[in-house]
């Protein structure tokens, strides 16, 4: 009996340590990836607009600089697809690195491109391309590393473990932050506005080799080769083909993802990138304090995420969601006011409450997807439901809120706030018709096994 019990604990020692090492590989990963392009939604708040497009007033510049970043999302899906595809083809560690090797390239591109003093035209098309291959690349990142986290581990534990890759968006922009803030405090604005811009999309070669490094010392996920397993011997490999499978036999599930994200998605692109614009064009203030802020905010809700993961373990994923949904359209009434005070402690009471109620809803998400689809079509349908609510959601919040906010002279953030909150009804509705996921197997799959598994 004590040799039995030795190599168990022997056992579960080497489990703990795999699924260590896998959440830390998607944690860094994860975190790099969304430094890129954190990165890319603050520059266009603070510098794109008058370098790439100087004609227009700053406004509108601002406004057509947030139009490419909206294109990155629109090219998320497609990469979700595509990399979702593959991902439950050939493996989910295959097509991590891929994406993260393109979207290390594209945001190096972005660090070098002349801008439109320099070439005209073509500098904003240049910074397009780049910002496609951003979002392509993002598209198929978020899937395939929630998914190494929760298939790598247990039942019981799935909320805290898959959590920690959505820690890395927090990271991401801890760092995207840092670096600009830093950047501000040693820089003049005529200097960032020249070259300094540069530097933060630059440092992003090197993050994205230590994020490779890790990411290849990863072995594919063990539900993932199971399933795998079961295609080979029921079906022909090559007749697998996971978007029809997904749009066959998850349609609900896909739709329910997709309400799901509206409020998460919308509220933390207003929180963190709309409130840079609004601080600068609105307030006509330094960003120094908003940066700080947003810095300090960024770091709580580094550790907030993986604690409410775990609760979610524990309470269940819908009513997490639920007080989220409702607490960030509630909270959005309330959160220009105390930006508009520019006082440090009520400005950091604004981010740091709004990155609460939007982690109550974003720390469950990774483990409540990946719950929603069987394994053979996990990547896809958690990707695609995932990413095509950033068309409707994320992408167009910078655009809508900055319209709703009108004019300089007469800022209607309550349009704003009531926009919030149509996002937040939609979630609201999509997480009551879900069912309860908690401590549910992932060894299900209505693909391989039947309509009724």
């Amino acid at each position: 009996m004590t040799t039995t019990r030795g190599a168990n604990a022997s056992e579960d020692t080497r489990d703990n340590r795999s699924i260590v090492k896998v959440v830390f590989a998607s944690l860094v990963g994860t975190a790099v990836e969304w430094y890129d392009f954190f990165l890319y939604g603050s520059a266009a708040a603070l510098v794109f607009g008058t370098l790439f497009f100087p004609d227009a007033d700053p406004v509108n510049a601002t406004l057509l600089a947030f139009g490419t970043y909206a294109v990155g999302f629109a090219a998320r899906p497609l990469g979700g697809i595509v990399f979702g595809h593959f991902g439950d083809r050939v493996g989910r560690k295959k097509m991590l690195i891929v994406a993260l090797m393109m979207m290390g390239v594209a945001t190096f591109a972005i660090g070098l491109l002349p801008t439109y003093a320099t070439i005209g035209v073509a500098a904003p098309i240049l910074l397009l391309i780049c910002r496609l291959a951003q979002g392509f690349a993002i598209g198929g990142e978020w899937g395939g590393a929630v998914l190494m986290s929760a298939e790598h581990g247990d039942d019981a534990r799935r909320g805290y473990w898959a959590s920690w890759p959505q820690a890395g968006v927090p990271l991401g922009n801890l760092l995207a932050t840092g670096v600009l803030f830093f950047l501000a405090g040693v820089q003049s604005d005529a200097a960032f506005e020249a070259w300094g811009w540069r530097i933060p999309f630059l440092l992003s070669a090197v993050l994205v080799l230590i994020g490779l490094y890790v990411r290849l010392q990863l072995e594919e996920s063990p539900v993932y080769k199971e399933a795998q397993a079961e295609i080979a011997e029921k079906k022909h490999e090559d007749s697998h083909m996971p978007l029809l499978e997904v749009i066959r036999t998850y349609p609900r599930e896909v739709l329910i993802a997709m309400g799901m994200r509206m409020a998460e998605n919308v509220s933390y692109y207003i929180f963190t990138i709309v409130v840079l614009t609004y601080v600068t064009t609105y307030l006509d203030a330094s960003t120094d304090l908003i940066l700080q802020m947003l810095l300090i905010a960024a770091a709580v809700q580094f550790f907030m995420i993986p604690a409410l993961g775990a609760l979610s373990d524990r309470v269940g994923r819908r009513p997490l969601y639920l007080i989220g949904a409702i607490g960030v359209a509630a909270w959005s009434f309330v959160f220009f006011d105390l930006i508009d005070s520019q006082s440090s402690g009520k400005v950091l009471l604004a981010v740091v409450v709004a990155l609460f109620f939007h982690s109550l809803m974003y720390a469950p998400q990774a483990a409540f997807f990946s719950e929603l689809f069987g394994t053979s079509v996990r990547y896809t349908g958690a990707s695609v439901g995932y990413q095509l609510a950033s068309i409707f959601a994320g992408a167009l919040a910078p655009i809508i809120a900055l319209k709703l906010l009108g004019d300089v002279d007469e800022k209607n953030t309550t349009a704003v706030a009531m926009y919030v909150t149509v996002a937040s009804v939609i979630t609201v509705i999509a997480v009551l018709f879900a069912k309860e996921t908690k401590s549910s197997s992932l060894r299900h799959d209505r693909v391989v096994r039947g309509a009724h598994d």
